[in-house]
């Protein structure tokens, strides 16, 4: 009996599910960058992975509005060696969000499914997302094709981009921390040009045309265990150029890291050090859904730069905790480069409620 109960205890452990062990985020080696269009695609040895889609659209009246769509890929630790059609080994999560003055606030939704069945994947090779009725899809000639369906409105565009991609950090690696490996891949599609349809409740479609941001990133430990969220802001420039700058702050408040690259018209790319990067709010405005305050009004510093960063409208609180669990702000923009009119961006903020959890 003895003998029995320590083969069972044997088969037992040996049978357990296999912990997955994701891949590390590294810096590329010498004379190497992001390749493309592989990378364009889902890498599922990665934790954690986002496909971060924002824009500025017009009207045919003229009415400026803000729009987000972003698709998250989350490995779960589940059993990898698991053959199960049905084992949750990724999560696809989407969110998308309409700014509007007229409305007040955010307009958005949300979605979560496990991956499978045709109804739910993140592909690799190049970028393929669905999430029942929300897709995007890169085309052979590089542009993205968007399309959501959601309680308040449906919105189908076309990105088409018109610049290069431009790499975060050191050739698409890009430091979030202290340490090396609290780092991401990382690389931005600034300036597409955009056009599609907008079908809001109550209302007929209407033509909608602007410039949108892309940017996709994956890692598997990008924050510090003191970090308590970031601080980013993508922007469009009207001369062409783009701007991206983010800060990671710690559970005191206080800058962790932070890092910014500017690609101006003639495509020189200058990239800032965390000491040359700043976030210094300039107006807080308290959501009456959460009580999370947040500086919906910013002054960035990039080197001798400043830009001063102020909402297309306030309320742009996105409460997705039903699905990637987080509270945040994520909306548009205005930008001035010291003090002149320079372009329109997006802004997000997270932790300002309570720590962020990858």
């Amino acid at each position: 009996m003895r003998l029995l109960l320590l083969l069972l205890l044997f088969l037992a452990r040996n049978a357990a599910p296999a912990t997955p062990v994701f891949a590390p985020v590294r810096p590329l080696p010498p004379g190497r960058a992001l390749q493309t269009p592989a990378d364009f695609g889902a890498h599922p040895g990665y934790r954690t992975e986002w496909w971060y889609a924002t824009g500025w659209l017009k009207t045919s009246g003229g009415t400026p509005l803000g729009f987000q769509v972003t698709f998250f890929r989350s490995a779960t630790q589940h059993d990898r060696a698991n053959p199960s059609a049905f084992a949750p080994k990724q999560l696809i999560i989407g969110h998308a969000a309409l700014s509007d003055p007229a409305a007040g606030k955010l307009q958005y939704d949300q979605k979560s499914a496990r991956e499978g069945f045709g109804l739910a994947y993140a592909k690799v090779g190049d970028t393929d997302l669905k999430l029942d009725d929300w897709s995007m899809l890169r085309s052979a000639d590089g542009s993205y094709r968007l399309t959501v369906t959601t309680r308040e409105f449906n919105l189908t565009l076309r990105l088409a981009p018109t610049q290069p991609i431009l790499l975060q950090g050191e050739r698409g690696y890009s430091r979030k921390g202290p340490r090396p490996a609290q780092a991401s891949y990382y690389y931005s599609v600034p300036q597409l040009q955009t056009a599609g349809t907008l079908s809001r409740r109550g209302a007929k479609a209407e033509i909608v045309k602007g410039t949108a941001w892309l940017d996709h990133e994956w890692s598997s430990q990008a924050l510090d265990p003191d970090a308590s969220g970031w601080d980013w802001v993508g922007a469009n420039l009207d001369d062409g150029g783009a701007l991206m700058a983010f800060q990671i702050r710690s559970k005191t408040g206080a800058k962790l890291w932070a890092h910014a690259t500017l690609r101006d018209v003639s495509g020189k790319i200058t990239h800032y050090l965390p000491q040359q990067v700043s976030f210094e709010a300039q107006q807080r405005w308290r959501s009456p859904r959460t009580n999370i305050e947040y500086p919906v009004a910013t002054q960035l510093k990039t080197g001798s730069t400043t830009w001063q960063i102020k909402p297309l409208q306030d309320d742009q609180e996105l409460d997705a905790r039903r699905s990637s669990g987080a509270v945040y702000w994520e909306g548009a923009v205005f930008i001035r480069r010291d003090g002149m009119a320079a372009g329109r961006a997006y802004l997000e903020m997270t932790g300002y409620g309570q720590p962020l959890k990858l």
